[in-house]
C-alpha cells in the first residue's frame, strides 16, 4: 500500500509541475512556446488548466497526508500495532548451566 501511494504521489507531482509550467503567467510560460496547445484544448485552455491544477493540487495534498499516516503506522513496532503490552512480573535471566530463561534472579546451581 505504501509503495502504491508513493507511485501515485510521484505521478501527481510530475503532472502538477507540467500543468503549472504550461499555464500562461506574466512571463508567458511554456504555453507560448508550444503553439499547438490551444488547438488541443480549444478556446477554454486557461479554464481547463486552472481546473486541472486545482484537482492535481488536491490529489497532491491527499497523497501527502496519506503518506504521513502510512509512515507513522510503519514506524510503530509490532507490539504497538497489535495493542499487546507486556509487563513482566519478574525479571528474566538466563541460567548459566541450562541456557534457559527463568523467572528467577541469578540463582547459582547447587553442587
Amino acid at each position: 500500500m505504501y509503495t502504491f501511494v508513493i507511485v501515485i504521489h510521484m505521478i501527481v507531482s510530475l503532472l502538477l509541475i507540467t500543468v503549472i509550467l504550461i499555464q500562461q503567467g506574466r512571463g508567458g510560460g511554456l504555453l507560448e512556446s508550444i503553439s499547438g496547445i490551444e488547438s488541443l484544448f480549444g478556446t477554454k485552455t486557461n479554464a481547463f488548466l486552472t481546473r486541472t491544477t486545482a484537482i492535481l493540487a488536491t490529489l497532491f495534498i491527499i497523497t501527502c497526508l496519506g503518506l504521513t499516516f502510512l509512515s507513522v503506522q510503519r514506524s510503530k513496532s509490532l507490539m504497538e500495532r497489535t495493542g499487546i503490552v507486556s509487563s513482566p512480573s519478574a525479571p528474566q535471566t538466563t541460567s548459566p548451566v541450562q541456557g534457559k530463561t527463568t523467572g528467577e534472579t541469578n540463582q547459582q546451581p547447587s553442587q
